[in-house]
């Protein structure tokens, strides 16, 4: 009763109802009228048409800062009145200002057609990693706009709010009225036996053991009544189409225009899968006891689950973990739940459609009947560079003559016992690299100012560019007149402080020559060790251009891509590079089944996950150099954050009872039926 109570605590902010309210109200390329549709409290609400440009917003900008430290939550309360649903987003800011600093935190939220919906934007005077989470939940009945952002915010200084779009495709109108201020939600209590969020209810939620064993009869039935994929071979590929030359292994192929894997027996393959297939969702219990119903104790078995893991952001930098993942399934099947597991991971990608065990699974479903991929980070003892306009995680150098050495080290563990293995469609290698942002100078070509503000003497990478542009110049004046710089001469040049216009064609192609390297070196180690498997790239974040073009040096170029969906017009790159790539990490939340953040991208239900799905792997299907995508992650991250860093999204097709989302699986089943027609234009 005491949280019920709190939940009462709240302070009106604006309902639009008198002159004094509508005097903080300043739109942007919005239309805003006063009106008794959408009214929730009082007489009046606020219409807003948002305009068909790049960021329609409405403002409220007290004339003097609101300080809020006392509050947990902003809520509004948003009708849809039209026939379509409305994605929106709300952004909260401690300072106003014109230059590109960040002073502020987002939340998005969807509204669908003809519906009203309290909405809530976590308003913690602090960051949510301070309690160890990327998202916190907000109270029953309202609908989580989550909180996203680098950014701290000053509570008590919050200076101005807003509601926006972003680029709608046409104006839509939203209705808002009751904006108000709520207690935080207390954390005291959040977590069930389960893993679960005590303060909601949702269809499936487990309440009993007896909940478990009913819901794990009624998946093997599904199971057991599931519709085959009759036409895929063995590997997984399309039977029922085109039979290329048959290798033995997996290799890529151009056919009728468009890039495919083939499998070993010749069939067009597309990939889909997923990464983080394993039992290793633990939460960190240390210095958070009281968020926890239950946790085992004394003789209890299931003590076995707790184990110890470090951080490198939030409040707990060490200390004992829970898996609640873990528990849940060996009350489901007993002490040999792992060997259970394995099984029904795999009946459940064939029933699915998938066919691809991607990045960081579980080894123990390798060689079992489904093609899986390798994943190896290298670290070694050589020469490293920063990215001089981006983050802090450096880049190996790869003209130190020592990186190959290390690669081969670090490969041959893996590589070596899958080497005659049919089933391994290939090797990925590193994972986002710090490679820099294109849309920024400094860091698109950080790491070429990274080499070259490093000593000659130590670094391979500053000779070996210096070398390049000595080659393309001959005199250090020749470089200087282009470049409008003062080098004394060519032992003095150095990374130049200001990116001149003279400068960039050289810059891009510096990166390109790094990168090549790298992804040359780690290519010819492979075939050194693995000439039967595919090289499938590093898997790029941050698509730059420069990067992207060396990175064809593998035999797929990998990037992740959290997007609603591929957009033709941004990959024509691969088309000229004329490269097949694959899609190594991509997903979607939501906030409707008791998880407190959505992930990277963000939609309103689990239906809507489910069309973000199909909507996603379409669009990849119908581009022709991308041979397939894998989904992160198969299991829902733990409510209180992975101890890593904080992640506590819904991005799974599982939940922490280990039951599946039944609208993923339905999207899945009819995409995979329908994936191979549709690329192949039938």
């Amino acid at each position: 009763m005491a949280a019920v109570a709190a939940a009462q605590e709240e302070r009106l902010l604006n309902s639009f109802e008198s002159d004094t309210d509508m005097s903080v109200v300043a739109p942007r390329d919005t239309a805003i009228r006063l009106t008794s549709d959408g009214v929730t409290h009082g007489q009046r609400a606020l219409a807003i048409e948002f305009r068909q440009v790049q960021w329609p917003a409405l403002f409220l900008r007290p004339p003097a800062p609101w300080d809020l430290r006392e509050w947990g939550e902003i809520a509004y309360d948003i009708t849809n009145p039209g026939t379509t649903a409305v994605r929106f987003s709300v952004r909260v800011d401690d300072e106003i200002r014109s230059d590109s600093v960040v002073a502020w935190r987002t939340g998005s939220g969807t509204i669908e057609p003809g519906a009203t919906a309290t909405f809530a934007f976590p308003l913690a005077n602090r960051d949510p990693m301070t309690w160890g989470m990327r998202g916190l939940p907000v109270w029953p009945g309202s609908r989580n706009l989550g909180s996203t952002g680098t950014h701290v915010l000053n509570t008590g200084n919050i200076a101005q709010m807003q509601v926006f779009l972003a680029s709608p495709a046409e104006s839509f109108t939203l209705i808002v009225d009751n904006v108000r201020l709520r207690a935080p939600f207390p954390l005291t209590g959040i977590v069930d036996r389960f893993g679960q969020f005590t303060g909601d209810t949702w269809p499936g939620k487990i309440e009993t053991e007896e909940d478990l064993e009913r819901q794990r009869h009624a998946e093997a039935e599904s199971l057991m009544g599931v519709d085959r994929f009759d036409d895929r071979s063995e590997f997984g590929g399309f039977t029922a189409g085109p039979r290329l030359e048959a290798t033995g292994y997996f290799r890529t192929a151009k056919h009728e225009g468009r890039w495919w894997l083939v499998d070993p027996h010749g069939y067009l393959f597309f990939s889909t899968g997923f990464n983080s297939m394993g039992l290793a969702q633990t939460t960190f219990t240390t210095g958070r006891e009281e968020m926890f119903t239950w946790i085992p104790s004394g003789e209890d078995p299931l003590t076995r689950h707790f184990s110890t893991a470090t951080a490198v952001s939030g409040p707990i930098r060490s200390g004992v973990t829970f898996n609640f993942h873990a528990a849940n399934l060996e009350r489901k099947h007993g002490a040999e739940y792992a060997a259970a597991w394995r099984s029904l991971t795999l009946a459940r990608m064939k029933a699915w459609g998938f066919n691809t065990i991607g990045n960081w699974s579980d080894n123990g479903l390798h060689r079992r009947g489904l093609p899986y991929v390798t994943t190896t980070t290298l670290f070694g003892n050589y020469n490293t560079v920063p990215n001089a306009g981006q983050g802090t995680d450096r880049l190996p150098d790869p003209f130190d003559p020592r990186f190959a050495a290390s690669v081969r080290e670090r490969l041959l563990p893996v590589l070596a016992p899958v080497i005659g293995d049919p089933y391994c469609l290939g090797h990925f290698v590193d994972n986002e690299m710090n490679w820099g942002a294109p849309g920024n100078e400094r860091a698109r070509y950080g790491v070429v100012l990274g080499a070259l503000g490093q000593n000659p003497a130590v670094s391979a990478a500053r000779r070996a560019l210096g070398v390049l542009l000595e080659k393309r110049y001959s005199t250090i004046e020749n470089l200087n007149t282009a470049w409008g710089t003062q080098f004394a001469s060519w032992s003095a040049l150095a990374a130049p402080a200001i990116i001149t216009p003279g400068m960039r064609p050289d810059l891009a192609e510096l990166t390109t020559a790094f990168a090549r390297e790298y992804y040359r070196v780690v290519r010819e180690e492979i075939r050194r060790i693995d000439p039967n498997h595919l090289y499938l790239g590093s898997r790029i974040h941050q698509v730059n251009p420069d990067v992207v073009t060396a990175a064809a040096e593998a035999d797929v170029i990998s990037v992740n891509v959290y997007q609603a969906a591929i957009a033709p017009a941004s990959w024509t790159l691969l088309e000229r590079v004329d490269r097949p790539a694959i899609i190594g990490e991509f997903h979607f939340g939501a906030l409707d089944r008791g998880m407190f953040s959505t992930g990277l991208q963000s939609v309103s239900s689990q239906e809507a996950r489910g069309e973000a799905l199909r909507r996603y792997l379409r669009s990849v299907a119908d581009h022709p150099n991308f041979v397939g995508a894998h989904w992160f992650q198969l299991t829902d991250q733990a409510i209180t954050g992975r101890p890593r860093d904080g992640e506590n999204y819904n991005i799974g097709f599982l939940n922490v009872v280990d039951a599946p989302y039944p609208e993923m699986v339905t999207a899945a089943q009819g995409l995979h039926r329908e994936i191979y027609g549709r690329r192949l234009g039938k």
